[in-house]
Formats: C-alpha cells, structure tokens, sequence
C-alpha cells in the first residue's frame, strides 16, 4: 500500500481540480503565446500560467503533501509568492524595454513618449488656470431630483 492510497475521495477529487485548473490556464497561456502575433501581446498570455496556473498546482501540492505528513506543509507557498512577484514584475521590464527600443528606431504602432515636466521648475501653476478651464474639466451636473 503506498501512502497516495490513504489519501480520501474528497481530497483526491479536490487535488484533481485545482492541478486540472492550473495545468490548464498554464496550456492557455502557452497557446496564447505561440498564437498572438506581436511581442506585446505576447507579453500577457504568459502571466495567467505562471501566475493563476502555478497557484492551482502549488495548492495541489499543499494539500497533498499536507495530508500525506499529517502536518501544514506550506513552504510551497514561498515558491508561489516568488513565482506571482517575479513574473509580472519581469514582463512589465521587458515591455518598457521593447518600447523604449521600438521608440528609439522609430517603428510605427508604438504610443509616443509621454513627456515629464522638468522637477527644476517647481510645481505647475494652478492659478494659471481660468474659472472656465476649470469649469471644462468637471463632470456635468446631474439634474436635480424631483420628490413626489
């Protein structure tokens, strides 16, 4: 008798579902990212399976091992904390990356730079403004409510 054959139907059929769920959106994100065309679509369809997907195999792992020692075993949830901070982390960097490089020879489909006011000039001048430029950028008024 091994020690998998002690484990009962309903931690088995739980088991199951999250390594079926996390194996899945892991197969998702793989396909999403041999199919999708440019490099930032790219970027996103491997953060679901690194992120949802590694989480669904880890709390597998978790109960199974949990269960097969008769105590908490959580240290899987270190390897899980890791995995969801570091992943989307290192795929924001190699966007901003392939930006600024896109940016920088002038490729089309690329949003333009953004530009960042000089720190040297001190804070903008709100009093610059108009009461009527402030009176365009509040939202209109709902009207008023009748009371029957």
């Amino acid at each position: 008798m091994t020690h998998l054959e002690t484990v009962p139907l309903w931690l088995a059929l739980l088991i199951a579902l999250f390594l079926v769920l996390g194996s899945t959106l892991t197969l998702l994100g793989t396909v999403g990212l041999v199919q999708l065309r440019s490099f930032y679509d790219r970027l996103h369809a491997p953060t679901l399976g690194t992120s949802w997907g590694a989480a669904g195999i880890i709390l597998a792992a978790i109960l199974l091992f949990s269960w097969m020692q008769g105590r908490p075993v959580l240290h899987e949830l270190v390897i899980g904390a890791f995995v969801m901070i570091t992943t989307p982390v290192t795929l924001m960097m190699l966007g901003r990356a392939a930006l600024h490089r896109d940016r920088a020879e002038g490729r089309g489909g690329v949003p333009a730079a953004v530009p960042h006011p000089d720190p040297s000039d001190g804070p903008p001048d709100v009093g610059a403004l108009s009461p009527e430029d402030l009176e365009s950028t509040r939202p209109p008024k709902a009207p008023p409510m009748a009371i029957r």
